[in-house]
């Protein structure tokens, strides 16, 4: 359907007289083309070198790309997959995939090749573009996939591997130069489908979460506004969470929308080569999961650096420690904002920034709030319930499973079998699986994951806080908390602990540090000193295999 012949739909006196324009993936990057194309786009390049080029740039090549996949036969629907880092080409795909009807689907390369070739099987992805740190694992898929006609490395001529093991192999550069930037975006329902994300699969397998065009704008708009993102043309974005996760919390999409310059890290995540390209591109804020921003936070104060332009990290996965959010705040003068949200959502949820009536507390109260996982952003409702479903209030103190609704929330999951209960959602309301408090204020705080939280004598026991006392100690690189058995309580908190490099500190000091700080009867009855947390697929610690890694672990009797 072109521009020419959008349907003309019939006006009354009870409908608005408005012009019908869908909100589609393409009218972004036409948008930024058309009003702030000089913008530039940075990227760190897997090949370790800088390129940099504008949304014009970007706009024309995405044509070109759109062309060469109206060539190779992709049509309305199909899914085309993506296994690549945060870079310049892969942002073209973003728009000249989905901007042409089919599903831009964006795989997870951390997952398990064995996940990663059931997700292409059951996405049915017609084509995998990779970036060449993936070769060894598009060799894998292409050994088994059973749906994918071809694989186009994303790089230019001069540095095509040998095609051994990978059928119909391609070059990206030369589906560019031998494509046409002549094309019309194709215009069609809004709610069509964009996007295909797959949840990390910690239990069974991953599950596809698909995205409309109409959700995607919506998500991108409010993610925008002053109190959630605060995504401006005078900002200079840099997202470190990657593309393949949750579309980048959709900061391909908002940057654009919003005239920012945006600066793509690629594979090089380490604190070192963040640290070099915040400070030579003007970085004025970032976004990615607690252990990106720990790794940043020691380069920089191992080597006594500082930031010019840096003043904003956007904060999700999980939660982040107080005592890194105090360390950056007052070493560095850069605010950490919690934010929350889940694949599901798409994946924002709420941001944690204060209110007008907040401005006259004390640091220490301001602090804590700033602690929490926020307020819901327009668009997003929450509640919390018990088991019984019955709604709990919003006091600060109850805890709850947190149920959530809204017009970029999941209804259902991609291609629905038999492995999915029948009724996903509840009253309308979406499961998160998350245990929260709200406040009276409407703030948010999860407490745990309800298949984390911890069940002592019949009473939770929230893992998260026990965690974040744990971190502010000196000697503490990372901790967790599980439960583990009792024969009295059922249920006891065991905390497992990485030390920093030469620190030292014993079970019985660390025990002694949670005294006045939080009850008594929460306080963990061991320690385990381990060398390293196990880290999932985003970046979230695995607690379930720490669960299994401890299972028979005995706590001391008293």
């Amino acid at each position: 359907m072109t521009p020419d012949n959008i349907p003309d739909y019939p006006k009354s006196p009870s409908m608005g007289q408005m012009m019908h324009q869908p909100m589609l993936i393409s009218s972004i990057i036409q948008h930024a083309d058309r009003h702030f194309g000089g913008k530039e786009i940075v990227s760190r390049r897997v090949e370790g070198d800088i390129h940099r080029y504008t949304y014009r740039d970007c706009h024309k090549r995405a044509r070109q790309m759109a062309n060469a996949l109206e060539k190779l036969g992709v049509r309305m629907g199909d899914r085309v997959a993506t296994l690549a880092w945060n870079g310049y080409r892969h942002l073209e795909l973003y728009y000249a995939i989905s901007g042409s009807g089919a599903v831009l689907h964006t795989i997870n390369p951390r997952l398990h090749p064995e996940q990663i070739a059931y997700i292409a099987d059951h996405a049915e992805d017609s084509y995998v573009f990779f970036d060449l740190t993936f070769l060894d694992l598009v060799k894998s898929l292409a050994a088994h996939s059973k749906t994918v006609k071809g694989y186009i490395a994303m790089t230019d001529r001069h540095r095509m591997p040998a095609a051994s093991g990978i059928p119909n192999l391609m070059c990206y550069e030369d589906l560019i130069e031998n494509s046409s930037d002549r094309y019309a975006w194709p215009v069609f329902d809004e709610n069509s489908a964009s996007t295909l994300c797959y949840t990390s699969g910690t239990t069974g397998n991953p599950k596809g979460v698909l995205y409309s065009h109409r959700s995607t704008i919506l998500h991108a708009y409010a993610s925008s506004l002053p109190d959630a993102l605060n995504v401006s043309g005078r900002e200079v974005l840099m997202p470190v969470v990657p593309m393949f996760h949750v579309n980048a919390w959709g900061f391909p999409y908002s940057a654009a929308l919003a005239g920012a310059k945006l600066v793509l890290p690629g594979p090089m995540l380490d604190g070192q080569s963040l640290h070099e390209l915040i400070e030579q591109e003007g970085v004025t804020a970032s976004a990615g999961v607690p252990t990106v921003w720990h790794g940043l936070l020691h380069y920089v104060e191992r080597k006594s650096l500082g930031f010019k332009s840096f003043r904003r990290i956007i904060i999700g996965g999980s939660a982040c420690p107080p005592a890194m959010m105090k360390s950056f705040r007052e070493k560095h003068n850069v605010e950490l904002l919690h934010t929350w949200g889940m694949t599901e959502m798409s994946p924002l949820g709420t941001v944690c920034t204060l209110q007008n009536h907040h401005m006259h507390l004390p640091q220490t109260e301001q602090e804590a709030i700033l602690q929490k996982q926020g307020h819901v952003i327009y668009g997003v409702d929450m509640k919390i319930v018990d088991d019984a479903g019955n709604e709990l209030p919003w006091d600060g103190r109850t805890c709850g499973n947190l149920l959530v609704r809204g017009p970029w929330v999941l209804e259902s999951y991609f291609k629905n079998g038999d492995s999915e209960p029948a009724q996903l959602l509840q009253d309308g309301w979406l499961p998160t699986g998350d245990v929260a408090t709200i406040d009276a204020d409407g703030y948010m705080q999860i407490t745990d994951r309800s298949k984390d939280v911890i069940k002592s004598g019949g009473e939770w026991i929230g893992s998260i806080e026990l965690e974040n006392v744990a971190m502010a100690h000196p000697a503490v690189q990372q901790a967790a908390c599980i439960g583990v058995f009792h024969p009295k309580w059922d249920e006891r908190p065991l905390l497992v602990v990485v030390k920093k490099a030469d620190a030292e500190v014993t079970r019985d000091e660390l025990i002694d540090s949670f005294a006045g700080k939080v009850a008594k009867w929460w306080t963990p009855d061991d320690v385990v000193f381990v060398d390293a947390l196990p880290v999932g697929a985003t970046g979230k610690i695995l607690k379930n295999e720490i669960r299994n890694r401890l299972r028979h672990h005995r706590l001391p009797t008293i």
